[in-house]
């Protein structure tokens, strides 16, 4: 069954702001590989529908969430640089979320485009250099860039400010739950970014 296209609310949006990963980069599916592996190599398992309900969790967090759950002690700085030099190592083979790329060549040169992500600058940088559209962006807003991360609005906010346009005036896409909710919270609308095996395969 081929999964329909993503359909926007209605509206006059004067900026899109997206989230990266799940979003603009079909980034997950190479994550989670990361993911397993790097946790993996201290014994701990990672289900993937756990890691999919983790969506948007900052990776410390998971960590030391993991860890917690499964009664395993990890160097969480460690295992952060382990996790994320091996979803380097697959960026090669990372595609664009042809659905939400479908809306950005609709408005390309009309309106500005941010992206808004709770993963590091670099991280951000390289997966949307890999997928050929770092130079569609005017504002990256990354970790770091912001005190209170998603469900918190201020990420979303920040960007904004940074297009000089009115938050009411944004369409989000997020993957997330908790990106929806921070859009909301934020006063924007937004659209609902399905996963992978929702999604029409490419």
């Amino acid at each position: 069954m081929v999964a329909p296209k993503i359909t926007l609310p209605a509206g006059n949006f004067k900026a899109y702001l997206f989230d990266c990963d799940g979003t603009v980069a079909d980034s997950m599916p190479l994550h989670y590989v990361a993911w397993s592996q790097a946790l993996g190599e201290w014994g701990c398992k990672f289900p993937e529908e756990r890691f999919y309900e983790l969506g948007g969790v900052p990776i410390v967090e998971i960590i030391e969430l993991i860890g917690r759950e499964q009664g395993i002690e990890m160097p969480i700085a460690r295992v952060a640089k382990r996790k994320e030099e091996l979803y380097f190592e697959f960026l090669p083979k990372l595609k664009c979320v042809p659905e939400v790329l479908e809306h950005m060549e609709l408005q390309r040169g009309r309106i500005p485009f941010a992206v808004v992500s709770g993963s590091t600058r670099d991280s951000v940088e390289a997966s949307l250099r890999a997928i050929g559209l770092l130079e569609r962006f005017e504002v990256l807003v990354c970790a770091g860039d912001y005190a209170k991360s998603k469900p918190d609005p201020e990420p979303f906010l920040i960007a904004a400010e940074r297009l000089g346009v009115s938050p009411g005036s944004c369409l989000v896409f997020e993957d997330t739950q908790v990106g929806l909710d921070a859009a909301t919270a934020a006063g924007m609308a937004s659209v609902r970014v399905p996963p992978p095996w929702e999604r029409s395969p490419t």
